[in-house]
């Protein structure tokens, strides 16, 4: 490990459920000092849950801030638009000695049918960059333009998106194929495995940006990747399992 500093570039959640501040959390929980580049603000207005970019500018001087900080891993979250996603792209592209997860938050809660499917292009630039890539089942079918609805899709779909260059990847599939079990498809270009745990009725609200932050933060503690998505599939379990009103708990782990 060359250092504990961490860093997520990613948006902030109002109400603290997802987001930044699942990201530092998580990272605090495993013993590392998060740092992150704020990408986005939210509200919740008349018009549903609001996604309010940083300005460009802004966040050039973000990173910009952070260049003589080094970094043992990188996790990017919620990329609201095409300028932010190049600068968040140049950033990865130069710190390619440390691991880096991209979870491609291209619909933020599907409740509320917030799409930056857009980013499509720019998102997937970014696969032979990245160590890891963990899109759900609804981010995996925006990214590979396919329908998902077996696990056997979701197998073809990782397929797929190995191919476009990702080294590594993750769908989650959680509830969506079964209200029983929450199934997930980790596969690294020769294996396929299947990672099935409960489903928990909890509130899940920022699990998703947790499991991708755990992944990360095992990958910065030395984990290989196989065994990074395993310890993050048990963390976000006995996230959902202490959650309260706003999402996931990850201090009582």
């Amino acid at each position: 490990m060359k250092s504990k500093y961490i860093v997520a570039l990613s948006g902030n959640d109002i109400f603290s459920g997802g987001g930044l501040h699942a990201d530092l959390t998580t990272y605090t929980v495993n013993g590392l000092h998060g740092f992150v580049a704020v990408t986005c603000l939210t509200a919740m207005t008349e018009k549903g849950f609001e996604v309010i970019p940083i300005d460009e500018a802004v966040f050039a001087k973000q990173l910009a801030s952070l260049k003589d900080i080094p970094f043992a891993g990188i996790k990017l979250g919620l990329l609201p638009n095409v300028a932010i996603a190049k600068q968040a792209l140049a950033f990865v592209r130069s710190h390619q000695d440390i691991p880096i997860v991209l979870d491609p938050v291209l619909v933020c809660k599907e409740t509320h049918d917030v799409e930056v499917s857009n980013l499509r292009d720019e998102l997937l630039a970014f696969l032979p960059y990245i160590t890891i890539v963990t899109p759900n089942v609804a981010e995996a079918e925006l990214l590979t333009q396919r329908k998902i609805q077996t696990l056997d899709e979701m197998k073809e779909a990782a397929q797929t998106l190995y191919d476009l260059g990702a080294r590594h990847v993750v769908i989650k599939g959680g509830n969506r194929l079964n209200h029983e079990r929450a199934l997930d498809v980790y596969y690294d270009g020769k294996t396929v495995q299947v990672l099935d745990s409960q489903v928990l009725n909890n509130n899940n609200t920022g699990a998703g940006c947790t499991f991708a932050s755990s992944i990360a933060s095992h990958l910065v503690l030395g984990s290989k990747v196989a065994e990074a998505v395993t310890e993050a599939k048990d963390f976000v379990y006995r996230a959902i399992q202490a959650a309260d009103e706003y999402g996931v708990v990850q201090y009582e782990n």
